[in-house]
């Protein structure tokens, strides 16, 4: 018989945990209905998959910090690809699941080993500081993770500000990949692609996207999933900071350096072989 969530989940701020917000995952109902939603490890996509573990093995990199982590999807992946992984997010609601990952595989050295902590992006060097060590190889956010980080000062305060920690977490020589879905292309057509490039669905997702000006500039996108499939059927709101590509851009250029360098990705394919991504995904060194 279908389920139905009670509610629609209304939009965690800032990808934060902050002190008189609601974060969307905080009952656990949106959280489960995201668990079921993208499925196990095994329905990330082989695209995906293989892009991710070859850029990394290719940059020669093995302790890898994944700060949205999330149900534990990515990490896990890469845990059994033979990387050390430490994974972080802001939501306890969403790392019981990997919490639990780890429990089920505690037998397993490098589950027994894995490292999963509770973190405030905004704070995240001080907070893993004794675990940061010398740097780490690589450091991920993605999933379109970033841009739940709002932006309350309309200077992007708090970007810099978690990419500056995200940057301090690296060695030198160390990389960032951070990702953002083609706001651009979002704020010009009003539509948001359904398909996701990261994960195989047995469940259809509906999106319906609205976008929240604030002093004549796009300021939110809220996207309304509606969910169906394999006797669910739910409906939540993720709203994100629309980063057009130019800005995301130089913001990474001028917390890194100029001379830093810097690969853009559409798709997880060169840039110039797609013309119109979903997504960006950006590789900069520090």
């Amino acid at each position: 018989m279908p389920t139905s969530a009670d509610s629609v989940f209304v939009a965690r701020s800032a990808g934060i945990s902050a002190e008189g917000v609601r974060d969307q995952y905080a009952d656990g109902k949106a959280a489960k209905v995201w668990e079921i939603f993208i499925g196990d490890k095994n329905s990330r996509t082989e695209n995906y998959k293989n892009f991710l573990v070859e850029l990394l093995r290719s940059k020669g990199c093995k302790r890898v910090l994944d700060v949205a982590c999330g149900t534990g999807v990515d990490s896990i992946m890469l845990l059994e690809e033979g990387y050390e992984v430490v994974s972080v997010d802001a939501s306890d609601k969403m790392l019981k699941y990997a919490l639990k990952e780890r429990w089920n595989r505690r037998k397993e050295p490098a589950f027994d080993s894995w490292i999963i902590e509770e973190a405030n992006w905004l704070t995240l060097y001080d907070d893993i500081k004794p675990i940061v060590g010398d740097g780490f190889d690589a450091v991920i956010c993605l999933g379109n993770s970033f841009a739940h980080l709002m932006d309350n000062s309309g200077e992007q305060y708090d970007h810099k500000k978690a990419i500056r920690n995200f940057q301090k977490c690296l060695k030198p020589g160390g990389i960032l990949l951070i990702d953002h879905r083609n706001y651009d292309d979002i704020l010009q057509t009003g539509d948001t692609p359904a398909k996701s490039i990261y994960y195989n669905t047995s469940h259809t997702a509906d999106i319906k996207t609205s976008v929240l000006f604030y002093c004549g500039k796009p300021a939110m996108v809220s996207l309304d999933y509606e969910i169906e499939g394999n006797n669910l059927s739910s409906e939540f709101r993720l709203s994100y900071y629309p980063h057009p590509l130019q800005n995301f851009k130089k913001m990474l250029k001028e917390i890194f350096g100029e001379k830093s360098m810097h690969k853009l990705y559409g798709d997880f394919k060169e840039i110039n072989v797609e013309k119109k991504p979903a997504f960006y995904i950006h590789l900069i060194e520090k």
